[in-house]
């Protein structure tokens, strides 16, 4: 698989950046785990200059956060991701074949058969394994953008963490 024939990546946050679990303390604040192996991974993407978006059916402060940190733009709160999918195609350039998609559960099943390209977490929903174009060796939140960057497309960490 060749990185030069996407146009952007598109990742899940609950159950592909997180890994599905959310701990909720006594004043109601979530809080969820999360990969630094991603963080490297969003790195690498941004020394490509590979357009990134996380797209999220939660519209929740730590998506918000997350994204930030990660210099991730963020579509949240949606309630039709094939819907988002299609206007960001739109507004931005994007062939929706060329989109690589990451979703783990039913509510992205549309939006995985929509683009061109698609994974998925190995701990993902049965059905969203049955369609996506990769399933990955990894669960939800222990390294999926690392693992998609390193095996998927064979690109060397070590090349860019030098320039």
């Amino acid at each position: 698989m060749n990185i030069k024939n996407i146009d952007a990546f598109v990742f899940d946050f609950d159950g592909v950046l997180t890994d599905n679990f959310v701990h909720v303390d006594q004043n109601g604040k979530e809080i969820v785990s999360c990969s630094r192996a991603d963080g490297l991974g969003f790195d690498v993407l941004h020394s490509l200059n590979m357009p990134t978006y996380i797209l999220s059916t939660e519209k929740n402060p730590v998506v918000s956060a997350r994204a930030k940190k990660l210099m991730v733009n963020v579509i949240q709160g949606t309630n039709d991701k094939s819907e988002d999918l299609k206007k960001l195609a739109h507004n931005n350039g994007y062939r929706l074949d060329n989109i690589f998609y990451v979703g783990n559960d039913l509510n992205d099943f549309q939006a995985i058969k929509l683009c061109g390209f698609s994974a998925c977490p190995a701990d993902s929903h049965f059905r969203v394994k049955e369609i996506v174009d990769i399933v990955l060796k990894l669960n939800g939140g222990k390294g999926i953008v690392r693992e998609i960057l390193e095996d998927c497309f064979e690109l060397d960490f070590i090349k860019f963490l030098n320039n």
